[in-house]
């Protein structure tokens, strides 16, 4: 859905972390139990190694042109991540990171597309693998993260360092949030998202339909960034990665949400009159990047009157985080549409007291859903 969390630089860091670690709880044997903390520290260890190899590439700070980032960087994400949780050696979690380069990799040419989320998916299962094939002793290029040949081979100007000591090491998501979206789509289409909303106030009073026979013109000032340029968008996947869609929903909607991507919101007729409205400009000093990134739109009426708003930082940025009361909402409204709100209460005080928990396998009887009370309250 492109609701998951989303980094700077580029990546969506837990998507092939997460999954990984509810699985192996879940199926490791119960004794020795893996605590919350456990699963805490190998999340962060998957995170980091991602963020680590990110920041050796200029490249990577801008929204991607070749590689999709969680099919790169979330592989060895997962693959580090499952070496953590699973007490590994270095020579093997050096291995595993090795096995796990030469499953990474997917082409930015399958976003919008129903392939993109499969990206994610693969990254957590390869990265896993390439674990389990270190553990059975599978070997690979040692120096493979500082190679040009290697891991470079995804980022032209890929520059590894020496990281400090554990001593001096400081982990990223101390230094910097994570960007939770409050609708599911690309994440650039946010900044548009807010601009549309505060450009509909002059458009739009009280209860009142925006009228959309007076819009004349519309002037969205963006990034040069191809692939979220989709002018006329035929499923839900392009919609997501529509700049032109989510400014033309949101000045005819007032806001983006989960049903606004259904294939019958996407052919109203009047977003169709909206969109052939719209046109695109790409400010020089409008970077591709998500950490400087604005969206300025203007609407022109027939009368020649011109409305202008900016959007340099949404609400759900890292620079702007989200509160955790819309963090928890975002939370239940996604999570009680399959589990029930009893479940869901208990997965969230469960997860914002995960360092307390004895037993993280609890968190995928939780997850599984449908079970009856007693049997969650017996694993609790």
């Amino acid at each position: 859905m492109d609701f998951d969390d989303t980094w700077h630089p580029a990546t969506h860091p837990s998507g092939a972390v997460l999954p990984v670690l509810l699985a192996l709880s879940e199926a490791l044997p119960p004794s020795p139990k893996c605590s919350g903390l456990d699963l805490l520290l190998a999340f962060n260890v998957g995170i980091e190694v991602q963020g680590q190899l990110l920041c050796f590439s200029k490249e990577a700070n801008d929204i991607p042109k070749r590689f999709h980032p969680p099919s790169v960087v979330g592989t060895l994400g997962s693959a580090a991540a499952t070496s953590k949780f699973l007490g590994l050696s270095m020579t093997k979690c050096r291995e595993a990171l090795a096995i796990a380069v030469s499953h990474a990799g997917a082409p930015i040419a399958n976003a919008a597309t129903q392939t993109k989320p499969l990206h994610i998916g693969n990254a957590a299962r390869h990265g896993m693998e390439a674990a389990f094939l270190a553990m059975l002793g599978l070997q690979g290029n040692r120096q493979i993260l500082d190679m040009q040949t290697g891991f470079g081979a995804f980022y032209a100007n890929y520059s590894p360092k020496v990281l400090p000591n554990l001593d001096s090491h400081t982990w990223l998501l101390d230094q910097q949030d994570v960007a939770f979206k409050r609708f599911p789509a690309h994440l650039a289409t946010h900044w548009v998202a807010d601009a549309a909303a505060s450009v509909r106030k002059h458009l739009v009073t009280d209860r009142a339909l925006l009228p959309i026979d007076r819009i004349a013109r519309i002037v969205l000032r963006i990034p040069d960034v191809q692939y979220v340029n989709r002018p006329f968008p035929d499923s839900e996947h392009e919609a997501r990665h529509s700049f032109q869609f989510v400014a033309c929903a949101t000045l005819l909607d007032g806001g983006i949400t989960v049903p606004s991507f259904h294939k019958c919101q996407i052919n109203r007729p009047q977003v169709r009159e909206l969109l052939s409205k719209v046109e695109l400009e790409h400010p020089q000093d409008n970077l591709p990047s998500f950490n400087t990134l604005y969206c300025e739109i203007s609407v022109t009426l027939n009368d020649g009157a011109t409305f202008t708003e900016r959007s340099d930082t949404f609400y759900g940025h890292w620079r702007k985080p989200l509160s955790q009361e819309d963090l928890r909402e975002k939370f239940r409204a996604n999570a009680s549409s399959v589990l029930s709100c009893d479940t869901v209460d208990r997965l969230t005080e469960m997860v914002e007291n995960l360092e307390d928990l004895e037993d993280c396998s609890v968190l995928t009887t939780l997850l599984k859903g449908p079970s009856s009370p007693e049997m969650v309250s017996k694993s609790i």
